[in-house]
């Protein structure tokens, strides 16, 4: 049993379409992808459509929700949740529409930079799905500004960048709490580098957090011990996945490419109640 359970498509960031993430997990030889974009559940249906044709692969409903603390972003991936509750899908559009908002004024930073980067062509990247920093690094790349997406997240558009900016985001908590009443279950996303994350934790237990990200791309085997004790310390589920997008590069993790042991999924589907 093969799974990768932190997967994009073109609904926020990812450069494959729901329907081409299904076939590469079939080619791949994955049983097993959730669909977690960013801020949008917009790729659910037409993953789960594409599945219907294949009996090998089992697609999880998800979501990853960006949040805000004050030294960086907390991430909330969201499994089996229910994409259609009305809840969820309108704080999501105020996230996408904030991100676009956010998009707008970083492009009138570049510029004023010198770095003559066009809104239809960022709105071209972004194609049917939200508006993202990775869709403002491409057209940095494509104009040459760039040699690489991570250089422009680095020089221009990170956290620290001389373009970036803030925009509208909820709390973890508050995550967390929309993916519960959603029905979903709630699990804090590559938590390896957030600061505090020790005082963070009971908190996003308290308001029905129960999992934990173990398994990432890049983590060290010491980085995979250590949170991985923290979710026996804490009675977490431990998940996994590779955070694919499909931008093509030699530093991305490919789909599938972090193992995530056959234990860990058996016990999310066991407190969805769901069979495998």
């Amino acid at each position: 049993m093969r799974a990768d359970l932190h997967v994009h498509t073109t609904a926020s960031d990812g450069r494959l379409t729901p329907e081409d993430i299904v076939s590469l997990a079939i080619k791949t030889g994955l049983n097993i992808i959730a669909i977690t974009d960013h801020d949008s559940v917009d790729g659910v249906a037409p993953a789960l459509e594409a599945a219907k044709a294949f009996s090998s692969v089992t697609v999880i409903p998800g979501v990853e929700i960006n949040t805000d603390v004050p030294h960086g972003e907390v991430h909330i991936l969201g499994y089996f949740v229910n994409y259609t509750d009305s809840k969820l899908c309108s704080a999501l559009y105020r996230l996408r529409a904030s991100r676009k908002e956010r998009a707008i004024a970083m492009i009138h930073r570049l510029q004023a930079l010198g770095m003559k980067i066009e809104w239809k062509r960022v709105l071209e990247l972004a194609g049917d799905g939200s508006v993202c920093r990775p869709h403002i690094a491409q057209a940095l790349l494509e104009k040459g500004y760039v040699t690489s997406l991570q250089e422009a997240f680095n020089k221009y558009i990170g956290r620290e960048g001389p373009a970036y900016v803030e925009r509208e985001k909820v709390t973890p908590v508050e995550a967390v709490k929309l993916v519960v009443e959603a029905n979903g279950l709630p699990v804090l996303a590559h938590p390896a580098n957030i600061d505090g994350l020790d005082q963070l934790l009971p908190q996003l237990i308290n308001a029905g957090l129960v999992g934990i990200e173990v398994w990432y791309n890049n983590y060290f085997t010491e980085t995979i011990d250590r949170i991985e004790a923290i979710a026996l310390e804490h009675r977490l589920i431990a998940t996994g996945g590779s955070d694919y997008h499909g931008f093509g590069d030699d530093t991305e993790t490919l789909l599938g490419g972090v193992t995530v042991p056959p234990r860990a999924i058996e016990r999310l589907f066991t407190l969805a109640g769901k069979i495998l």
